[in-house]
């Protein structure tokens, strides 16, 4: 076996690198994890990837029972958002906001309603027949519908 001796310059860089390394691991458990929910009234627990970035996106108006759909997110600055888009949706923050613009603009679609909080995001999405919205962790006194990926 033969050993490989690395530079003394070198040698710090390394051991920074490994330090960073096991940092970007250790941080990876700590991103938020989303949960979808929807009015307690909606008769759908599953949605395909499909769907959910349809409807988040603006462009599916109906569930498949015919009930309209009615989208509640965070602001786009917000972590919680961005985890949504990340993890559910598997798209960037700002190509759902581009989408929504290109409806706003064009005059043929909305952008959804912004809620200022989860605790507000649950109250407005328990309130409204057809909502569907994301929290960071549905609680069991939650009076919303989780939805969940197929």
């Amino acid at each position: 076996m033969k050993l490989i001796h690395t530079p003394l310059s070198i040698r710090p860089l390394l051991r920074l690198r490994a330090i960073l390394l096991v940092l970007s691991v250790g941080c990876a458990g700590a991103v938020p994890a989303v949960e979808m929910i929807a009015h307690a009234d909606v008769k759908s627990q599953f949605l395909t990837l499909n769907t959910a970035r349809s409807m988040f996106g603006m462009r599916q108006s109906a569930w498949p029972d015919g009930t309209p759909v009615r989208v509640f997110v965070l602001p786009e600055h917000y972590s919680l958002h961005a985890a949504f888009c990340r993890e559910i949706l598997n798209i960037y923050p700002y190509q759902l906001h581009q989408s929504w613009n290109r409806l706003v603009y064009s005059g043929t679609g909305q952008a959804p309603t912004e809620v200022g909080s989860e605790q507000e995001m649950v109250e407005k999405v328990s309130n409204t027949p057809g909502a569907i919205g994301y929290v960071n962790k549905v609680m069991n006194n939650d009076p919303v519908l989780p939805i969940s990926l197929r």
